[in-house]
């Protein structure tokens, strides 16, 4: 079946406009060094805490941090990360808002009413990931941490299409049905071509156990990045808990102990750090 005339014009006028979008995303993600991608296809393992606290760990260890909430359906980084700021909007583009040196965007900012469900297909995520992506002034950064979607379909596989990520920390907890959808996680990063930097062990204690998360890495041959207890401290919300406790500040120090070196290895590491270590203490 040939093309007329008309559906010719309107391919090559999509084709334009796919074109210009992917032009203005590299334009708006220029200035940033390494991407990385905190992901579980299953819900409820704590993602978005991992990486909020990653977040606010690298800024407060000098980096240059932003942070992407990429779960459109439903965004939790900015209560995790436990502050008021809110972006900033004009002339078409976003300043992410900022706390803790940490610059944000999520689709939780632009939410009239928080308890109200965002309940669009497929194509309208896909559309606002873009925007996020094509309209937010990130600025000279070192790390932009993702908050992935769970799942393996159109909202995680728009974000790794379009972002070009340095590579994936994929988040399991201990029990089986989790590290089952974290393996599934890897499989579609590895088909995807991209690097799976390691995996995280969340939840660990008594009530649910541990060996999940270091298991799973054994199996696919990949670094283990550490464990992270469930911890009373999580209750205070007010800050990442990272900056609040010295035993979640530990296990971070091992996370990204592991982490540099993997990212070192894949020469996905930034030069430099940004500012002095410490400079991302206080609030923004």
């Amino acid at each position: 079946m040939t093309m007329n005339e008309e559906q010719r014009q309107a391919r090559l006028a999509q084709i334009k406009r796919q074109w210009e979008q992917r032009r203005a995303i590299s334009r708006s993600l220029g200035k940033i060094k390494t991407k990385i991608g905190v992901y579980s296809a299953k819900g409820g393992v704590g993602k978005t805490t991992v990486a909020v606290n990653l977040a606010a760990y690298l800024a407060e260890k000098g980096y240059a941090v932003g942070l992407l909430d990429a779960d459109i359906d439903t965004p939790n980084a900015p209560e995790v990360l436990g502050s008021d700021a809110h972006p900033e909007s004009a002339d078409g583009r976003i300043k992410p808002a900022e706390a803790f040196g940490v610059k944000a965007v999520s689709m939780s900012y632009f939410q009239q009413n928080p308890e109200e469900a965002i309940i669009w297909r497929g194509p309208m995520i896909h559309n606002a990931i873009n925007q996020f992506l094509q309209m937010t002034d990130w600025g000279e950064i070192d790390f932009l941490v993702v908050d992935m979607p769970p799942g393996t379909s159109d909202a995680p596989l728009t974000v790794m299409q379009v972002l070009t990520m340095d590579g994936f920390v994929v988040v399991t907890t201990p029990q089986s049905l989790a590290a089952l959808d974290a393996k599934r996680s890897i499989n579609m990063i590895r088909k995807l071509n991209v690097e799976v930097l390691g995996v995280v062990e969340n939840y660990v204690g008594e009530v649910f156990g541990s060996g999940a998360g270091r298991e799973l890495a054994n199996d696919l041959s990949l670094p283990f990045l550490g464990e992270i207890a469930l911890r009373a401290d999580y209750r205070d919300d007010s800050q990442p808990t990272v900056l609040a406790s010295a035993g979640v500040r530990g296990e971070y120090d091992a996370i990204w102990a592991a982490l540099e070196e993997r990212l070192t290895e894949l020469e996905a590491m930034p030069e430099q750090q940004a500012v002095a270590e410490g400079a991302g203490d206080e609030p923004r």
